[in-house]
């Protein structure tokens, strides 16, 4: 009941869908990211002795401190906020929630060292891109992943049943169900290449990049050095030059992958929406489950749809946050505060979707009679086949001379055979296409399947 009044399905109507995307992408999130760096950066000053005005800590107080982001839970996340209603600041709030829980400690004469030489930017940065790393390779990763290697493991189970196929919605040359559904897999597997291959930057440097207090307060100290090994420690790439804001590039980039994911599955989608339209596939009934409010048989895709509906709004967030982020007016404004908070609902739509295309996929299979019967009133698609030899053996005008027989026109086995049976060919390739058959044209097909496992290995 508390998720019924949600303003958005992703909370509402999908919440248990979402649930593990919250410790990524949620307000509670983003604040315990931020703990996470404030603290990793007072322990990463006190291990420094070039940092000589704070003392080095004890074992016990860095398990303290990295306790506090560790054991993060709602409670401390709203007391954060109501340091915020205050400071109406809310990076400066989580400085002072840390204040506050070093005050009464042994830890109180290093407070002022929370948030040194820091501009708020500093901690945000750091945190959105470990959020969106882990995010990424913890909860949207695996579920893509799964969506691919489903469909991959019923391409190669079907890799060599035959099917009509359409091009402008007629029929065509056959293929096989499983080569069909292994183009999908190869297209996703190369998205994935380069998702796993994103770089995700961080920035350490001050106000607008040139760290001016630094230099000043401790003058000495390598502080290209200090900040890159920061940065790179907390499992990031550094980026040295940067304004008072990291410039987003990489985040574009990994909006773009995702996007184009998200057409293929789209592509997916409804290309299945057609072959079940088609009777390619049928659906499994689930027991109870109604299809329409007035037409009792009806049994319809609606995991496709909703994953299409949900697809274009991912895709609309994703586009707008992947050209509008890398943009900022000279060394910083806000509006991209406001709009790296939408991050989540980019992502949460997408993973929506997925989740609904595999549901989907998980309620099909292939209906071979329906198939079959498509086949035999297509026996015009070998005409291809038929004018090819002919070529080959130098008639004139072959494709012309099938134009006249069946464009537009269904023709039996009969006709077809009487047709070549009426040519001239060398007895080896006239033999050969008396044999032919529809559902025998596929070509290399069932072999072209084999193609996919070269692009498994996502993760070297």
């Amino acid at each position: 009941m508390n998720r019924i009044k949600a303003l958005t399905s992703i909370e509402g109507r999908y919440g248990s869908v979402t649930t593990n995307l919250e410790n990524y992408f949620s307000e509670w999130a983003l604040m315990k990211f931020r703990v996470h760096i404030e603290v990793e950066w007072l322990i990463t000053m006190a291990s420094n002795p070039e940092f000589h005005d704070i003392r080095g800590l004890t074992i016990e107080e860095t398990q303290f401190l990295r306790n506090i982001a560790a054991n993060f839970n709602e409670e401390l996340a709203l007391k954060i906020k109501e340091i915020e209603k205050v400071t109406n600041h809310d990076v400066k709030a989580v400085e002072y929630f840390l204040r506050e829980m070093l005050k009464d400690t042994s830890l109180s004469d290093v407070i002022e060292f929370i948030h040194f030489a820091c501009t708020s930017e500093d901690i945000n940065n750091l945190s959105y891109a470990l959020m969106l790393k882990q995010g990424m390779n913890e909860a949207w990763l695996p579920m893509a992943k799964k969506l691919v290697d489903e469909v991959a493991n019923m391409a190669e189970e079907l890799k060599d049943v035959p099917m009509l196929s359409h091009t402008h919605g007629q029929p065509a040359s056959p293929t096989t169900v499983g080569k069909e559904l292994a183009i999908f897999v190869y297209r996703w597997n190369r998205q994935l290449k380069l998702v796993c291959s994103l770089e995700y930057l961080g920035k350490f440097n001050g106000a607008v990049g040139n760290f001016n207090a630094h230099k000043i307060a401790y003058p000495d100290v390598e502080w290209e050095k200090v900040s890159k090994e920061f940065v790179c420690g907390l499992g990031l790439e550094y980026n040295p030059m940067t304004t008072q804001i990291e410039s987003h590039d990489y985040m574009a980039e990994c909006f773009h992958a995702i996007s184009r994911f998200n057409n293929i599955v789209l592509d997916f989608d409804r290309d299945v929406w057609l072959y079940i339209s088609l009777g390619y596939f049928k659906q499994k009934m689930a027991k109870g489950e109604v299809g329409s409010s007035t037409m009792p048989h009806k049994v319809n895709p609606i995991d496709f749809e909703n994953a299409e509906a949900n697809l274009g709004i991912s895709n609309s967030i994703l586009r707008f946050l992947a050209n509008k982020l890398p943009i900022s007016r000279m060394q910083r404004d806000l509006s991209d505060s406001s709009a790296q908070r939408n991050i989540g609902a980019a992502i949460a739509y997408s993973y929506i979707a997925i989740n609904s295309t595999l549901r989907g996929f998980r309620k099909i299979s292939i209906n071979p009679k329906t198939i079959e019967d498509d086949f035999e009133e297509a026996w015009e698609v070998i005409a291809e086949a038929v004018q090819t030899v002919m070529r080959k053996h130098g008639y004139c005008n072959p494709y012309e001379r099938l134009k006249e027989i069946t464009r537009g026109k269904m023709i039996g086995k009969e006709e077809i055979r009487a047709f070549i049976s009426s040519v001239e060919l060398p007895e080896e390739d006239k033999m050969r296409l008396m044999e032919l058959s529809p559902q025998k044209y596929i070509g290399l097909a069932d072999e072209l399947v084999k193609h996919i496992s070269l692009t498994g290995e996502l993760d070297k």
